[in-house]
């Protein structure tokens, strides 16, 4: 007597409104809501807790289903409403089908989990055994090889180009790229170089202290910097620095569709934008390698000059003395590869970004590491094959 009272107030208070809802049992402890008329948000549509709680056999309900199909109109208001339902099923372990209702209605009410950090629906979703998560990031690693390998005979194929005189390249991006990867990166590179052969002449200098050989700190210093550290320092710093504004600016131009556009007007991107990058970073990069070279060699000086009182004369004959052509020239010739290196990683990754921030963010990112770990391996490669030739 008591539910049907409650049942009976109920349907008198919605049957003023312009909404209504029936309930109707079914086997095994299934409830079905059948919602008509307008649920909009100025019709002061009802609470969904208080609505099952009211109900005597709450307690019994397994199921619940909500049909809409005789909805006239609706707005966010009944989206609070089927809100408010799902989580009073999910903290039951009440079984919640929304089949019934719009398409559109269900899409907002995935999107209302979702941003809620919720599972969509109660049941959860089936995990990739591990050879199907093999066989996932294996078909990856295939499509990136291949979009590497295509990147890097396209711009080939447009280094190709300019040297017979056939390709597009506007000589003022060249100029004003160079300009951007050049100069204005020569404040870090200095800092940066000026520490590494700080550090250098002070750990060399300890270790031959102790057998009264600290002339020979100009030799490590010199040859260090001029073989390994100058180039990798001056690569690392462009890599971080340029070849993540490579990668954000092309990244932005591609959630800009502004490359969908230099195709569509029949202008090859690689010309455009990969060409000037690439041989700027390839023109500048030995000349950072230089001033690096020096200014390692300067922060290894001031060291031996004012800690160890080391005579600056005999410091610059002993470095003279100790390096050689072949050492200038590997390190010129690992810049170079380190500069095509760097280009490549910025301007492939920002080719390979969405179209959100996101993913420009995630291109950047992306880009930088690539480049690091690029230049780390070659000049592991450079290593190995120098010992070998005994260069």
């Amino acid at each position: 007597m008591e539910s049907a009272a409650k049942e009976k107030r109920y349907r008198m208070l919605t049957a003023q409104t312009a909404y209504q809802v029936q309930f109707s049992d079914s086997a095994a402890g299934g409830l079905q809501l059948a919602l008509s008329g307008e649920w909009r948000s100025a019709n002061t549509l009802p609470n969904a807790q208080a609505l099952l709680e009211g109900r005597e056999s709450a307690n019994q309900i397994r199921r619940v289903e909500v049909d809409a199909r005789d909805l006239s109109e609706w707005d966010s208001g009944l989206l609070v409403f089927l809100s408010q339902l799902r989580d009073y099923c999910v903290e039951r372990q009440i079984e919640f089908r929304q089949e019934s209702l719009p398409r559109e209605l269900q899409s907002l009410l995935e999107l209302a989990f979702a941003a809620d950090g919720r599972e969509p629906s109660s049941q959860c979703p089936n995990r990739e055994s591990f050879i199907e998560e093999l066989g996932i990031k294996g078909v990856k690693l295939a499509k990136e090889t291949r979009e590497i390998v295509q990147f890097v005979g396209s711009a080939c194929a447009a280094f190709g180009d300019l040297l017979i005189g056939r390709s597009r390249m506007r000589w003022n991006d060249l100029f004003v790229t160079i300009q951007q990867a050049g100069p204005e990166a020569f404040p870090i590179v200095a800092l940066i170089s000026f520490l590494v052969g700080l550090i250098l002449a002070f750990i060399g200098t300890v270790q031959l202290e102790k057998f009264g050989a600290q002339i020979y700190v100009a030799n490590l210093v010199g040859i260090g910097m001029l073989r390994e550290m100058g180039a990798v320092m001056a690569g690392v710093i462009i890599a971080g620095r340029t070849g993540a504004a490579f990668a954000a600016e092309i990244g932005a131009m591609q959630s800009n569709e502004e490359i969908d556009a230099l195709k569509t007007l029949g202008i090859s991107p690689m010309e455009f934008l990969v060409l000037p990058r690439m041989l700027a970073l390839m023109l500048m990069l030995p000349l950072l390698c230089v001033f690096a070279d020096l200014v390692g060699i300067l922060g290894g000086a001031l060291v031996s000059f004012s800690v160890f009182h080391l005579s600056p004369l005999l410091y610059w004959e002993q470095t003279i003395g100790a390096v050689s052509t072949s050492d200038f020239m590997l390190g010129l010739i690992k810049s170079v590869v380190f500069g095509s290196l760097v280009a490549v990683s910025g301007c492939l990754r920002g080719m390979q970004s969405g179209r959100s921030s996101a993913e420009v963010g995630n291109a950047t990112t992306s880009a930088v590491v690539t480049g690091i770990v690029l230049i780390v391996l070659t000049d592991a490669v450079f290593a190995v094959v120098c010992s070998i030739l005994g260069v």
